[in-house]
């Protein structure tokens, strides 16, 4: 990767705030996907593998940093979606498969979405950010986050 490149990204993760950082990771685990499935249709099985083990190595993370207790059921509903995404992916890989990518997909762009607009609100500044809401109105649970490239 090109220095300044890497200078530039290395940038914007340490000025990131933290709902940006987990909108990062989101749009990082969705791009993985996707180049996980253009290389099933295009053939290429090591860049299918190390497409769909980053996609993986970032839901891990995000699942692995969410906090039960103080989360309560919405944590618990993403720790279950979370092991549910894990489950499907490894057929990525198993059977040469993009459909559970594809619905991998489906299921993290609302998340993503949610934590891109509360980074925007926080960002904007004035009225304090809320929570963003998961399918069926709740907001999800803090993530500590960390981010690798």
């Amino acid at each position: 990767m090109n220095a300044d490149i890497s200078k530039y990204l290395n940038q914007q993760v340490m000025t990131a705030s933290p709902a940006r950082l987990v909108s990062m990771l989101y749009d990082k685990a969705i791009s993985s996907l996707k180049e996980a499935i253009a290389a099933i249709e295009a053939g290429e099985i090591e860049a299918r593998w190390k497409a769909n083990a980053k996609a993986l190595e970032i839901i891990s993370h995000m699942w692995s940093t969410l906090d039960i207790e103080k989360g309560g059921e919405i944590a618990q509903n993403l720790s279950d979606l979370f092991s549910f995404m894990l489950q499907r992916l490894p057929e990525v890989d198993f059977k040469n498969d993009p459909e559970p990518a594809r619905e991998v997909i489906v299921l993290l762009e609302p998340l993503r979405d949610a934590w891109r607009e509360l980074a925007r609100k926080e960002q904007g500044g004035g009225t304090p950010p809320t929570a963003p809401q998961q399918p069926g109105g709740t907001p999800p649970p803090h993530m500590p986050t960390s981010i690798s490239a």
